[in-house]
């Protein structure tokens, strides 16, 4: 669980403007996504 913290707070990002914090978070999600895909393809 302390591991899955310090992941979320390396990840969450500050950014002023709205197009930054929307371009930061479509990033993530595609990269989790992609993480979620190889598990089910290879898990």
């Amino acid at each position: 669980m302390n591991e899955l913290l310090r992941l979320a707070r390396f990840i969450r990002c500050e950014p002023t403007a709205p197009r930054q914090a929307f371009a930061h978070r479509l990033r993530i999600g595609l990269a989790i996504a992609a993480l979620i895909f190889l598990i089910s393809t290879f898990g």
